[in-house]
């Protein structure tokens, strides 16, 4: 039993009194809270009383002792405002690291559920049986504190980070660490260790991308010049079966029966709401660095722009950064707003005359026979990093020549992962035969990354491309 000194403090609130007395606001002060109330006090609400006072004395916040029944926090939560302690109240999190450690630091609660207790009891003799179930458990717990909007959570380690670790990450609140040398996926091909620089087109497709270069001698040069180069291998069925969905899984995510270019745009649509995870073009859900832009991308598909690939402007973002970060830590990255998208021929002389409108905007379309326009005939970095002791790096482009190859594969993707999906001569075949065959693919670069707004400019450009063909709507 603890016992005060002679001249020392008998209780909490006296020396939270005297810090603020002595030295002001200079330090945040943090007292302990029991969702239970304390095992030596007399009385829950009594204990209620004196955690009052401590804050009236001048704490800042309250961790609580832990429990193993999120409704015991809450409901503590809800008694401290009901006599008005109104500071941030933060659960203490205690995980089950052992048996016989759990049957220790219990004593501290006043009740253990009894689910808790039976599930337990059963696996005591089995360590990692015990820390599983702990971490299975204390992961609800926290999602249902934090899904009542708890203001954080507060880990009683013991010096054991193990289980914590995996409770964070299986609560996907852990950001993640960038430690991408470059924007995209580096190869484990010895052949490219020193390939640093890759045409954007391929961003979503990276197998397809790996496998068609895969002979080439050397990096980067085979990607600059004549579109006819060997350096990309021929274009295969192998490159336009890569999403390794079965039909049905197909015709589940795209719909057994499009009849129209609205129904079209519509899977473009839920796509970008992360309705449906794959798209012909894309072997895995929306980039991170797009879902920031989600709400235009869903506009400029639900008025006809078929967007395939995109990224936000950057403008020295810092290297670690979650979404758009790469190089390793303590550099800048930059970024030119590119958008890719699939456009009715009918739209495009509209579309273009409003491009030429625009200051800073480089594009070209192209169709699958090879017709095009451009305003922009030179290799274009869209993404660059600059770090300390280094040359700037720009391992991403926008090439013309590359752009003639990867259009061949971007259209065949129509009918090979898509329109196969259908009967000959069915309306949902000829509809996207006639995508296929009549409509330009775009892609436009905001050459002004500091201050550039391509998005603004291409949403009422796609509404009134819309408008003038009513058909390319989805809603």
């Amino acid at each position: 039993m603890w016992e005060a000194g002679d001249d020392g403090f008998r209780h909490a609130v006296d020396l939270v009194r005297l810090i603020r007395e002595e030295h002001g606001d200079y330090f945040g002060i943090c007292v302990a809270g029991y969702p239970e109330g304390h095992v030596e006090a007399q009385a829950y609400k009594a204990d209620l009383g004196f955690l009052k006072a401590k804050v009236d004395a001048g704490a800042d916040l309250v961790i609580s002792q832990l429990f193993y029944d999120a409704d015991v926090f809450l409901r503590f939560v809800d008694d401290c405002r009901a006599v008005g302690i109104e500071c941030p109240i933060i659960p203490g999190i205690m995980p089950i690291q052992s048996y016989s450690t759990f049957t220790q630091v219990t004593r501290f609660c006043r009740t253990v559920p009894d689910a808790v207790v039976a599930a337990l009891e059963p696996i005591q003799n089995d360590d990692e049986a015990v820390k599983e179930y702990g971490v299975s458990l204390l992961r609800d717990i926290c999602q249902e504190l934090l899904d009542n909007g708890v203001p954080g959570l507060h880990f009683y380690t013991m010096n054991l980070e193990r289980a914590v670790t995996r409770i964070l990450d299986e609560l996907g609140v852990i950001p993640e660490r960038v430690d991408r040398p470059l924007p995209w996926r580096s190869s484990a091909n010895v052949r490219r260790t020193r390939e640093d620089v890759r045409p954007i087109f391929w961003a979503n497709r990276p197998k397809s991308y790996l496998a068609r270069t895969m002979e080439w001698d050397e990096f980067p040069n085979g990607r600059w010049g004549d579109a006819r180069s060997p350096a990309f291998g021929g274009l295969t069925d192998y490159h336009l079966t890569q999403l390794h969905l079965v039909r049905e899984d197909r015709l589940d995510l795209w719909g057994p029966n499009p009849r129209s270019l609205a129904d079209v745009c519509d899977v473009f649509v839920r796509f970008c709401e992360g309705k449906i995870s794959a798209m012909p073009w894309f072997d895995s859900p929306l980039a991170k660095e797009s879902v920031a832009i989600r709400d235009q991308l869903i506009e400029l598909n639900r008025n006809g722009l078929l967007t395939v690939n995109s990224q936000p402007r950057v403008n020295g973002a810092p290297s670690e950064d979650p979404s758009v970060g790469w190089g390793g830590a303590g550099g800048r990255v930059y970024q030119k707003a590119y958008f890719e998208f699939f456009v009715s021929d009918l739209s495009l002389p509209t579309l273009l005359a409003k491009f030429g409108e625009l200051e800073n905007l480089s594009f070209h379309a192209i169709n699958k026979d090879g017709d095009s326009f451009s305003n922009c005939d030179e290799v274009n970095a869209v993404t660059w990093g600059v770090f300390a002791g280094a040359e700037i790096k720009q391992p991403t482009v926008v090439d013309p020549a590359s752009f003639v190859v990867w259009k061949d594969e971007a259209f065949a993707l129509w009918m090979s992962a898509w329109g196969s999906l259908y009967p000959e001569g069915s309306d949902s075949r000829r509809l996207l035969e006639q995508i296929h065959d009549s409509f330009y693919l775009v892609n436009v670069v905001d050459n002004d990354f500091e201050h550039g707004d391509l998005l603004g400019q291409l949403v009422p450009i796609a509404r009134q491309l819309a408008a003038e063909l009513p058909e390319a709507a989805a809603g």
